[in-house]
């Protein structure tokens, strides 16, 4: 994210744009450009060497805590520039001198003042944890024993009874119970006899709709799955299973047959949603199967700065430590970021969407090999950043793709790689060796196939070309504009 600045202005006003940047996820300043029209105007010298000392004296003095950030100086046109990097910190809330502490929203930025969100900050840093909060009102007499029971003979192999601590003690040494008494929410969540009674928006809202419009009023089935996180995790799989379709795939005419996405998908990705649910935003998972897709909605974006591109590589980052340490022990969840990648690895087109003004992370599990379905899917969800769309667009009419077409042959690869890298420079992201091949390959070739560029590309293969294009259009710099027999690709690299 890039903010322009004419010039320093104030101490104070800067301290709250690096304040901004660093509770969000970092930015930069660039100083000598005219904030309203983009005008490249540039700085003096005296104005470079004042503004470097005005930045440092600023991280250092008006932040707190410190921030580190890096200045360098650049040249366009022979005008000169200053970029301010702005890392996303690790210590949030980060805040000014005057207390007050500010996040990013789009280009604009906004003061934080809601308690909940200055905990998602100290939870976003790690040094706060909601499940590990009391429950007011909970004691001992609200545990299921028998699942506790079960937890011990399981992990350690031998009853409660065999350690010879008091009850009490015990729970309170796994994080079930806290010093006052009471039971913490990761306890009731995971052992609780009645979880909802204390946790009313822990549940999952699953419903199978007619067709594949979130909008539409006819559905197959709707429920709400309530109970601990391992029951609601049977309940979820039950519920997918009863309404996905089983195939024969070559079994005897007694089988009950193949489910239609891998059971191993289903498991993976719901049992994620279920251990990374963020406990300060109140609001149910959703599960919800349409004709052509599979949607399971987590209340939460990504923690602690993860991207999408970090986990499809399996990194991972644990809001839930505690629960997560019980699903490992006790379900079929392993943990470790390895959940997506096995997912991936299923030959599922699944698509993820980090929703960060809607604090929601989706899933969307695709039923249907229709690529030109998907592609005309994925256009309405990214134009209008919500999937409740349902209109597509139309197609490009032929005047406009015979002059896009026209247009790509004339350029060269030079200029449309150099125009990439400057959008992924702004944008602060990178594209691997293999996506940036595609981008190429594609702007050259608008109307070439994916079976074309993996003959015309040593080395590369159907996943792979797959997977690298699927990412690029999340990224925006590769769109689908049309059917699969008239459409052509569009790169972006203006």
């Amino acid at each position: 994210m890039v903010q322009y600045k004419e010039c320093f202005t104030s101490q104070t006003k800067i301290a709250q744009d690096m304040v901004a940047f660093a509770n969000t996820h970092g930015g930069v300043i660039l100083f000598g450009v005219e904030d309203k029209t983009g005008k490249m105007l540039g700085l003096t010298y005296k104005q470079l060497q004042d503004t470097g000392l005005e930045l440092g004296n600023t991280a250092n003095e008006q932040v707190k805590p410190t921030i580190y950030i890096h200045t360098e100086v650049v040249k366009v046109d022979e005008k000169r520039f200053l970029v301010c990097h702005i890392a996303e910190g690790k210590n949030k809330p980060y805040k000014t001198n005057n207390g007050e502490i500010w996040v990013k929203q789009g280009q604009d930025k906004r003061r934080v003042t809601e308690n909940s969100e200055i905990l998602s900050l100290f939870q976003d840093s790690g040094t706060f944890h909601a499940e590990e909060t009391s429950v007011t009102g909970s004691s001992v007499d609200d545990i299921e024993m028998s699942y506790v029971r079960d937890y011990f003979q399981k992990v350690y192999g031998k009853n409660i009874e065999g350690f010879n601590r008091p009850l009490e003690a015990m729970l309170h040494s796994l994080g079930v119970m806290s010093d006052k008494g009471e039971l913490t929410r990761a306890g009731v969540l995971y052992f609780g006899k009645h979880p909802q009674q204390f946790e009313r928006a822990f549940k999952i809202k699953a419903v199978a709709f007619v067709g594949n419009s979130i909008g539409g009023t006819e559905y197959i089935d709707s429920r709400d799955i309530e109970g601990t996180i391992p029951w609601m995790f049977r309940e979820g799989m039950a519920f997918l299973k009863s309404m996905l379709i089983h195939r024969q795939n070559g079994q005897n005419f007694n089988s009950i047959g193949v489910l239609e996405i891998p059971e191993i998908v289903l498991e993976e990705l719901l049992q994620n949603a279920l251990v990374h649910i963020d406990l300060l935003h109140q609001a149910a998972i959703r599960l919800l199967v349409f004709e052509n897709r599979i949607e399971i909605v987590n209340p939460g974006r990504l923690y602690g700065g993860l991207k999408v591109e970090d986990i499809r590589l399996g990194a991972s980052k644990q809001r839930n430590p505690l629960i997560a340490n019980f699903a490992a022990r006790t379900m079929i969840y392993r943990g470790l970021g390895s959940g997506i990648v096995r997912a991936l690895r299923e030959n599922v087109m699944i698509d993820f969407i980090n929703e960060e003004e809607a604090n929601q992370f989706r899933v969307i599990i695709w039923r249907t090999n229709d690529n030109d379905q998907i592609q005309r899917f994925r256009l309405a969800l990214y134009s209008d950043s919500t999937i409740q769309k349902t209109e597509y667009p139309v197609d490009e009419t032929k005047q406009k793709k015979e002059q896009y077409i026209q247009k790509s042959t004339q350029l060269d690869l030079d200029s449309i790689q150099k125009g990439i890298q400057n959008i992924l420079g702004v944008r602060q992201q990178k594209v691997t060796d293999l996506q940036m091949s595609v981008l190429l390959y594609f702007a050259k070739h608008p109307t070439a196939t994916r079976k074309d560029f993996i003959n015309a590309t040593e080395g590369a293969t159907e996943g792979g070309t797959i997977s690298a294009i699927a990412r690029l259009q999340e990224l925006r710099l590769l769109i689908r504009q049309g059917g699969r027999k008239n459409g052509y690709w569009i790169v972006t690299y203006e």
